[in-house]
């Protein structure tokens, strides 16, 4: 157990930028939210797996909806007190504490913010290690873990509660009513046993994010290569070196959609990138070759700070590096690779381990 204080929360919202994988919601704002929580009630406590009591009744929580959106729409916080207390009422039992339900931007700090408000510990698991898009994406679903009963909140005081008949289902529903409800939503969802996350959750997350978050800055106190220290926290790989040429972005059905097309220089001078995202980014290819692939990472870090770019912050003119990262293993199961695979998003690749793909094409680790 431990507590997290202000510059424990600066580096853990650039670790959750970069596992974000571009999604997750803007990692900026659930920052403020969190050290305002932290000025207001006090540091958060921080537990492991290992140190919550048996039978314990955890619930994660976050957001859902558009990245983009919470650029106008933030959140303020009454929201997820909403859907925690909603749920708790549903559930005639006493949440022990909250978890983040995903590695990624605004996802990974908004339950520290609820936390420090309810005076809760925040456990150190999540159920992706990195972001997806959509509520059926965790390792909680691939172990059968149902995702509700669920409730969804706005600011404007509006809750629903879920009860669906399984997580592809939940997701639908959700998304029409976040869709309506403004395009954002806080949730308080996939209310778990202790038992079930020690099963299913990754393990240790938060602390992994602000690991690689103190590498970033370290590595710059110390002049060292911080896109260098990055991939050797991470075990990544550099896959390409280039200048955002074009932008092409918009919301649909809840989701912020798009391509980004990245300009080689350097070893990369004759190609050109292409990044597909939907919320997170889900395919790396040049004209000839595909670099990565859902369900591994790809994370866009400035050329200079290595500092992670969202796919709502993505710019013309920027300079940057992509890099992948091997996804945890859980994902690279036929289930896994059935429910966020390059297949469930349309498309038309088969999923090459990022290891393969580095061997075949030359990359630079």
């Amino acid at each position: 157990m431990r507590y997290l204080g202000k510059q424990e929360i600066e580096d853990i919202a650039v670790g959750a930028a970069l596992l974000g994988t571009g999604g997750g919601g803007d990692p900026y704002i659930g920052k403020l939210m969190a050290l305002q929580a932290i000025e207001d009630f006090g540091p958060i406590k921080l537990l492991s797996l290992d140190e919550v009591p048996p039978s314990s009744l955890i619930v994660p929580s976050g957001m859902m909806g558009a990245p983009t959106v919470m650029i106008e729409k933030v959140p303020n916080g009454e929201e997820a007190i909403a859907a925690f207390k909603s749920l708790e009422k549903y559930l005639g039992q006493e949440i022990f504490a909250t978890m983040p339900i995903e590695a990624g931007g605004v996802n990974s700090l908004l339950p520290l913010a609820l936390a420090a408000r309810l005076g809760l510990p925040v456990i150190d698991v999540d159920g992706m290690g990195r972001a997806f898009p959509e509520l059926q994406m965790t390792t909680f679903y691939l172990d059968d873990i149902p995702a509700a009963p669920m409730v969804i909140a706005d600011e404007k005081g509006n809750s629903a509660l879920l009860t669906t008949i399984n997580n592809v289902w939940g997701e639908r529903i959700a998304r029409v009513s976040t869709t309506q409800m403004g395009g954002s939503v806080m949730m308080a969802i996939y209310p778990m046993q202790i038992e079930q996350i020690r099963q299913s959750g990754i393990k240790d997350i938060l602390s992994f994010e602000e690991k690689i978050g103190k590498t970033i800055r370290l590595a710059k106190a110390n002049n060292q290569n911080p896109i260098e220290e990055v991939l050797q926290a991470t075990g990544g790989f550099e896959l390409f070196q280039g200048k955002v040429s074009d932008i092409e972005r918009k919301t649909v059905t809840g989701f912020a959609r798009g391509t980004a097309s990245i300009e080689g220089y350097g070893e990369n001078a004759d190609e050109t990138l292409t990044l597909h995202f939907q919320n997170e980014h889900l395919l790396a290819k040049t004209e000839k070759r595909l670099l990565c692939v859902t369900p591994d990472l790809i994370a866009v870090l400035d050329a200079e700070t290595a500092l992670p770019i969202t796919t709502e912050g993505l710019r013309y003119g920027a300079r940057c590096v992509v890099i992948g990262i091997p996804s945890h293993q859980k994902w690279r199961t036929p289930k896994g690779i059935a429910t966020c695979g390059p297949g469930y998003f349309g498309y038309d690749v088969e999923f090459q381990p990022l290891e393969s793909l580095i061997r075949l094409k030359g990359a630079v680790k």
